[in-house]
This record gives C-alpha cells, sequence and structure tokens, in this order.
C-alpha cells in the first residue's frame, strides 16, 4: 500500500505551478483593466490545481494499466511501481476530478455565467483523453497542443472571464440602448482584455508546453518501446532540444507584446528567465535520462515566476 508521501509524489507536484501560473496571469489582466475578484480567483485556481493532480493520476493510471511505466527512467509511479492498485489511483483520479467539478459548479453558479459548465465539461474529458481511452491523443503526439490550449489559453482567458464578466452587462447599458450600440459597446470591452489575455495565455501555455517537451525528452526510449509516439518521438531527440529553445522564446516574446498592450510593469515576469536559461543549458548540453529530471523543475518555475511577475506588475500597474 502507497504511504501518503508516495501517493503525494504520485500527484506529481512539480507540475502544479502549471496550475498556479494561469490564475495568476489571468488575474493579472483582469486587475489591470478593471479590478480583480478575489473569491472568483481561488474558485479558479482550486478548480486548476484539482484538474492538474487529476490529469496526473489518470496519466499515471493508464500508462500504468498498458505497462508504459513498467521501466521509467524519471520520478516514481503508483501503477508502474505496484505501490498502489490501478483501481485505488483512478480513485484518487476521480476524486481529484470531483473536487474540480464541486469548484466549477460554485463559480459558475457566482457568476451565472452557466455556459461555462461546457468548457468545465470539455477539459475533464480532454483530461481523461489525453492518455485513456483507446486513442488517446497524447500516444499520437498531441499532447502539446492540448496543454498549450487548456493550461495556457483556456485558463487564462477563463480566469480573466469570470472576473471581468460583470463590466460586460455595465456596458450593455439598458433596454433603451440600441442593437448598433450594444454591438459597439460590446466590441469595445472585449477588446479592451481578450487579447492580452490571449497573450498571456501564450505565454503560460508555451512554457506549459516545455514542461511536457521535456518531460517527453527523457522518456524518448522506453516511449519508443512501448510505441507511444508522443511529439518527442515523433521529432527526434535533436529536434525536440530545439522545439523545447522555440517554446522558451515563445514565451519571452509573448510576455513582452502582453506588457506592450497593458504596462511595462508585467515585465517583471521576465525574472522567469532566470529558471528558463538554466533549463535551456541542460537540454542544449545533451544530458539524458536523469540528467533531464531538473529541467521539469527549472521550467515550471519559470513558469510560476512568469504568471507571479504579469500578476504583481499589473496590481502594481
Amino acid at each position: 500500500m502507497a504511504t501518503p508521501a508516495e501517493w503525494f509524489a504520485g500527484a506529481r507536484p512539480r507540475t502544479l505551478p502549471a496550475a498556479v501560473a494561469p490564475v495568476l496571469a489571468g488575474t493579472g489582466v483582469a486587475a489591470w483593466f478593471y479590478e480583480p475578484v478575489w473569491t472568483y480567483a481561488a474558485l479558479a485556481l482550486v478548480v486548476s490545481l484539482a484538474l492538474q493532480v487529476a490529469v496526473n493520476y489518470a496519466n499515471d493510471y493508464s500508462d500504468g494499466i498498458r505497462g508504459t511505466d513498467d521501466d521509467r527512467v524519471g520520478p516514481m509511479r503508483l501503477v508502474g511501481s505496484k505501490k498502489a492498485t490501478a483501481g485505488a489511483v483512478k480513485r484518487a483520479m476521480l476524486l481529484s476530478f470531483g473536487v474540480a467539478g464541486v469548484a466549477g459548479v460554485a463559480l459558475v453558479a457566482a457568476t451565472g455565467e452557466w455556459w461555462l459548465l461546457g468548457i468545465g465539461a470539455i477539459c475533464i474529458l480532454a483530461a481523461w483523453f489525453y492518455t485513456g481511452g483507446s486513442k488517446p491523443y497524447g500516444y499520437l503526439g498531441l499532447g502539446e497542443v492540448m496543454v498549450f490550449v487548456f493550461f495556457g489559453l483556456v485558463a487564462v482567458v477563463g480566469t480573466t472571464f469570470v472576473q471581468v464578466h460583470r463590466e460586460f452587462y455595465v456596458f450593455m447599458g439598458g433596454a433603451e440602448t440600441s442593437e448598433a450600440e450594444m454591438t459597439r459597446r460590446f466590441l469595445e470591452w472585449q477588446n479592451d482584455w481578450i487579447t492580452p489575455a490571449l497573450l498571456a495565455g501564450t505565454a503560460i501555455g508555451a512554457l506549459a508546453c516545455a514542461i511536457l517537451v521535456a518531460n517527453n525528452l527523457r522518456d524518448i526510449p522506453t516511449d519508443t518501446v512501448a510505441g507511444k509516439m508522443t511529439l518527442a518521438v515523433r521529432l527526434g531527440d535533436t529536434n525536440t532540444r530545439r522545439f523545447y529553445v522555440l517554446l522558451a522564446a515563445v514565451a519571452l516574446a509573448a510576455l513582452i507584446a502582453t506588457a506592450a498592450l497593458t504596462s511595462w510593469w508585467a515585465l517583471l515576469g521576465l525574472v522567469f528567465l532566470a529558471p528558463a536559461i538554466a533549463g535551456i543549458r541542460v537540454v542544449l548540453s545533451g544530458a539524458t535520462g536523469p540528467g533531464l529530471i531538473p529541467v521539469l523543475q527549472k521550467t515550471g518555475i519559470a513558469e510560476l515566476l512568469l504568471g507571479a511577475g504579469v500578476f504583481v506588475g499589473l496590481l502594481i500597474a
């Protein structure tokens, strides 16, 4: 039976910055244009963290029953190491999804934007089918795309939206407002925040992808044997290392663009470069196997620092 420490390790705490960073960045954008709603931000954070843990347990469960984790180079996996049964890990996954669902429903009820339930359902399905189901998209080289979309764009834009949505009704005015005027006001409201939120989401999503790229770079030999055709397996070792560097560059460019549309205080997020450059050096050094494990931590810290920098900078501004 797995110990509490092993269950905690199975939740992959080094990946949790990928859940915190988008909420910080999205709240920063909301603060710049209107004002943060701390209750909504807290609920969004619970949803994000619970989904990240659920994804990790789902990956542990699905890879474990397929035998992909039988010969691991990286950190311990619960099912693959036989520390916990597949059924127990599946229950932990469902519990995590449940926590995300409860917090998500509370957030939707508080905002009154019930259509967001559909977005939440899609997020849960995307989390499961990453390595679950008969044809998991993580085995088809699409994992990075989905991480970018859901832990980058959706997470940041969604966090911003739930905190600025009330301003929409202020912009709309009363019943006497003409349809043309309502359309103009809607576009003005939307243009205020959505482009900076998308750019911040691009920066966060690029680094979230880089975490996955570093993980899959390390696992190229074992994934190839197991038939897990990740993007790293498809690109090969050299091109995967180049892709990691490209993602860091995209994050930098998107951060600068976010600052240009909001405030240069957002460039406090440039502090992410310290751990990011350290990670790049390891990746470009040709490190393999266990030598790449520190890159995951450095990249996670980089993502967290970028999100925190945008958050603090736009609050100051």
